[in-house]
């Protein structure tokens, strides 16, 4: 009997930042070893990606998990009994057998991609490696620790649509180590925050941490964002640099764009040639985005006006899927994929379409959703894939901290020599 067996398999209800319900899986193995994940929760979503299995209803909003926890206790652990937890791609085909739906939808995408992720705890808790190390073995590539996109300012779905802009992000592109490139964004955390105060009291804290102001236009939003780097201390292009999550689906359909902070409705064209603008006039080195998922032609011309100057992030245009990477690439339509393990399903189909972005030479940014938890393994994703990038939320609240922090635990492991930094980085504005 292989001591990576799988004894039993378990999910729990457990809770996420947002106070909404999710589902932790746990696995236990034949040797003793155990380990589990918790599935996170996006609220921009794209229409394409897994889906979280709700139960409805009035009661907790009808956000309960207790569907998706009978999943994973019911036939899910039966399947998985005595299967070996050191197979991912076979732990993920009996889940993708159980639920072949496109959106993972019988099951929920929630209840897979936990189950998942603990398969891959439990094998590397076998093994006493941390999962990143285990990873990077298996695919034969050197650890990498990813650059952070870290949010200051909140917006979108995340903020009650305070703003258009979803997030508005920096990125210390001087840093010299993960703890500095922390560091140097809390000093521009700090600086807004100071800047925000001077103009009157705060609502709080936006879904992922970053602060929830309100704000005249969203032009003001980046101006703000461009101060507060000036104010830290630090040069703006050259030291940090501005990352903007447009989320564009959100308000954006059949080519028209509904601008709700600024009471006016434009088409494509108008979308690119406002985006145009503000990458001219300020450091951006990534957008994504820019247009909605149904808009390939206004992707299409956005990444070709802009693609040489600055990242082109696809999320809810790829939502994590080989398939529509290998189209988007074929279309001329981005240039760097963001990798959700959520919007896939499984830790396999995730692996899939970061070799896509990997083949069409794209850079990748592994990322976090706004309901999310103490769970680190998208660090440990990042880390042992090699990918360059990381964004997870600001650097305020404790699941986004939790993560920040794996990441500095690593990097001390790991030494110097795995840092990605961030010069290699596309500055937007020519004179940057």
């Amino acid at each position: 009997m292989s001591t990576t067996q799988i004894k039993a398999v378990h999910a729990r209800r457990v809770w996420d930042s947002r106070g909404r319900p999710t589902l932790e899986t746990e696995i236990r193995l034949e040797d003793g070893s155990s380990a589990r994940a918790i599935a996170p929760a996006g609220a921009s979503r794209g229409s394409r990606e897994a889906i979280d299995l709700r139960d409805g209803g009035k009661r907790l909003g009808g956000f309960d998990v207790g569907s998706a926890i009978s999943a994973v206790n019911g036939p899910i652990a039966a399947a998985l009994k005595g299967l070996n937890a050191d197979d991912q791609d076979a732990v993920d085909q009996v889940l993708l057998a159980l639920d072949p739906s496109p959106t993972k939808s019988q099951l929920g995408g929630n209840a897979l991609i936990a189950t998942s992720m603990a398969a891959a705890h439990a094998a590397a808790a076998a093994t006493g490696e941390p999962l990143y190390r285990r990873l990077a073995r298996l695919h034969q590539q050197a650890p990498v620790i990813p650059i952070p996109e870290i949010q200051i300012f909140g917006g979108g779905a995340h903020a009650g649509r305070r703003i258009d802009i979803q997030d508005l992000m920096v990125v210390a592109r001087s840093a010299r180590s993960v703890a500095q490139a922390l560091e140097m964004t809390a000093e521009v955390y700090i600086a807004a925050g100071r800047i925000m105060a001077e103009r009157g009291p705060l609502a709080g804290v936006a879904d992922e941490g970053g602060f929830w102001p309100a704000f005249a236009t969203n032009e003001e939003a980046l101006q703000t964002l461009l101060k507060s780097i000036e104010q830290a201390g630090y040069v703006p292009g050259d030291e940090v640099a501005i990352s903007l999550d447009i989320a564009a689906s959100e308000f954006g359909s059949k080519g028209r764009y509904r601008l709700g902070l600024e009471s006016r409705d434009i088409d494509s064209d108008a979308m690119i040639e406002l985006l145009g603008r503000w990458l001219e006039r300020f450091p951006i080195c990534s957008i994504e985005d820019p247009l909605a998922e149904d808009d390939v032609q206004g992707m299409q011309r956005f990444t070709k006006a802009w693609g040489s100057r600055v990242q082109v992030v696809g999320d809810d245009f790829i939502v994590t899927q080989a398939g529509l990477i290998d189209a988007a690439h074929a279309q001329g339509a981005c240039n760097t994929a963001l990798i959700k393990p959520n919007q896939a399903g499984t830790l396999t189909e995730t692996r899939a379409a970061f070799e896509a972005a990997r083949r069409h030479q794209w850079d990748t940014i592994v990322s976090a959703r706004s309901g999310e938890t103490e769970d680190t393994t998208i660090c440990d994703l990042a880390i042992g894939w090699g990918a360059r990038q990381i964004k997870v939320g600001s650097i305020a609240r404790g699941e986004r901290t939790a993560k920040w922090n794996a990441l500095i635990r690593a990097e001390e492991a790991l030494g110097a020599d795995a840092w990605a930094g961030g010069q290699w980085l596309p500055i937007s504005t020519r004179n940057a």
